[in-house]
């Protein structure tokens, strides 16, 4: 009600501001009615300090000149562009669902086949804008939208540009316009950009749904920017083995530096999308329609589930509470929907079936008895997702398993303490069998900050969805590192998180970790 007092005349007459639903740097939205056609909208509202900044302005009108007359199931569609008290207002189509920065926030990683979906939605999307000689400038997570139907959006137009303008740009030739992480490399240099830009800044977005991270990501803007003019991404088969290769050559392909070496539009990109992974599928459409009692969540494995809606007395999402199980029934029950409606996959139908039909083995079946497993260390690699490699000294990873005390493994030199601007660089440690135990390293350095994280499912990619860790120290002092794992796990990241001076080092770039050896000892 205090809104309604705040906002007593609808905007124009027509839009009544019902509450704020999102706020940003230079606009707030509202959930809406449209008073004469009686349906939800959603208005953006220029912040009132801006209301004099015409630049700002310009922005909300060519958001509405960009996608006037845009008809299409994956453009957020806009209504009208008014001035409200000095501001102006931008009415939009209001779309109940989440954006895809939320749901990758949550889930950390999607997978496949939700994967493609978005691809081929969005490059969808991007085919119809370029067709009519407009550049989105900014796809990025935060500008897609997910309904609870499956249908995939893009929305926010306010820095698009006509390829060909006849109107000044809001920017000087060397600003670079957009989201740092999501810029090509045209972008950054400042160079005249085409559609291919934006299919650039697609790929971005499909590489972190999958590896769970963006290739690039530097201390600043200025550097994550920056950085994919130097190096080129780190192989997504490597971060995420189990991907078709067909998918991976795909985004790689979209990310690729020269435009020249992209595909040309969206309608190739979405082609290309479709065949390494969905055929079929008719991305103008959701991917089915949900049942009256159920919506689509993201399941355990990064896929849409089919979930009945169970009133709940928190804010968790309906997967939040599934077990891996649950999950894979509710995928089941989604693909046979799916079948339906012929854009099943039959070969992937017969694996879930295979696995469904394991859990329960025939009553004839007499219980076996198993001995007990003694766990020891399989194997180790080098951990480094923010590498050019993925890699961290993997020739030296031998040393550690040698016996020898004297043959160490050791990372690369590094300018600060912190291994520079990569997030940690660590080892991931594969036991024979889930286990609990004693994980002991020898640390020939200091000072270190070891942290431990542990799981028995596929490592991920992306530090962070590996949940909390499981066991943190540090020493100022060399001393060896010893970490408790009282929970059954077969795989163990150890995250180095800070290094110390190291006298194989130069004097610019001084830091470096020195381990002698790691070593498992089951409890």
């Amino acid at each position: 009600m205090a809104q309604q007092r705040t906002h007593p005349a609808p905007i124009g007459g027509r839009y009544a501001l019902e509450r704020r639903i999102a706020r940003g740097g230079m606009a707030e939205v509202w959930l809406a009615t449209d008073t004469f056609l009686h349906r939800d909208v959603a208005v953006k509202l220029l912040k009132p300090h801006l209301a004099d900044d015409e630049d700002a302005a310009e922005r909300f009108r060519r958001e509405a000149k960009a996608c006037a007359g845009i008809t299409h199931p994956n453009i957020v569609a806009v209504y009208d562009c008014l001035d409200y008290q000095g501001r102006q207002a931008v009415v939009m189509q209001y779309v109940k669902g989440k954006s895809l920065r939320d749901i990758l926030d949550r889930q950390k990683r999607l997978g496949p086949k939700l994967t493609v979906h978005v691809g081929v939605s969005i490059a969808a999307a991007l085919a119809e804008a370029h067709a009519r000689g407009i550049i989105h400038r900014d796809v990025k997570p935060g500008n897609i939208l997910v309904t609870p139907q499956g249908r995939v959006l893009l929305a926010d137009f306010g820095i698009a540009k006509e390829a060909n303008p006849s109107e000044r740009d809001l920017t000087n030739d060397n600003i670079m316009m957009g989201t740092a992480k999501y810029l090509s490399p045209e972008q950054v240099r400042g160079k005249p950009l085409d559609g291919r830009a934006d299919l650039y800044s697609l790929g971005l977005v499909l590489y972190e749904c999958l590896a769970g991270r963006v290739p690039f990501l530097g201390e600043s803007d200025a550097d994550t920017a920056l950085a994919r003019l130097q190096r080129e991404p780190t192989d997504l088969a490597r971060l995420r083995p189990s991907l078709s290769p067909q998918l991976v050559k795909v985004i790689h392909k979209l990310i690729a530096r020269n435009p020249d070496d992209r595909f040309a539009t969206g309608t190739e990109a979405r082609a290309a999308l479709s065949a390494a992974l969905v055929p079929n599928v008719d991305p103008t459409t959701p991917i089915v329609q949900p049942a009256t009692d159920g919506e689509y969540v993201v399941d355990d494995e990064g896929e849409l589930a089919l979930t009945t809606i169970i009133p709940r007395k928190d804010a968790r999402s309906p997967q939040r509470g599934l077990t891996r199980r649950d999950a894979r029934r509710n995928g089941i029950r989604l693909l046979a929907v799916l079948a339906s409606v012929g854009i099943l996959a039959a070969v992937v139908l017969a694996q879930l079936g295979r696995k469904d039909e394991a859990v329960a083995p025939a009553e004839s079946t007499p219980a076996q008895v198993v001995a007990p497993t003694v766990a020891t260390i399989q194997s180790i690699v080098s951990y480094d997702p923010n590498g050019d490699d993925g890699m961290e000294n993997e020739a030296l990873v031998p040393n550690l398993i040698d016996g020898n005390p004297d043959t160490l493994w050791s990372t690369t030199c590094y300018a600060n303490q912190y291994f520079g601007s990569k997030e940690f660089v660590g080892l991931l440690v594969t036991l024979s069998a889930p286990a609990t135990g004693t994980l002991k390293i020898g640390m020939r350095n200091a000072p270190w900050t070891i942290e431990v994280f542990a799981t028995n499912d596929q490592p991920p990619a992306d530090i962070t969805a590996w949940g909390p860790h499981v066991a943190k120290k540090f020493n100022t002092k060399r001393a060896g590192a010893v970490f408790s794992l009282t929970e059954p796990a077969q795989y163990v990241l150890v995250a180095l998180r800070e290094a110390g001076v190291s006298p194989a080092c130069s004097s610019s770039n001084p830091y470096q970790s020195l381990l002698a050896g790691i070593t498992f000892l089951q409890s």
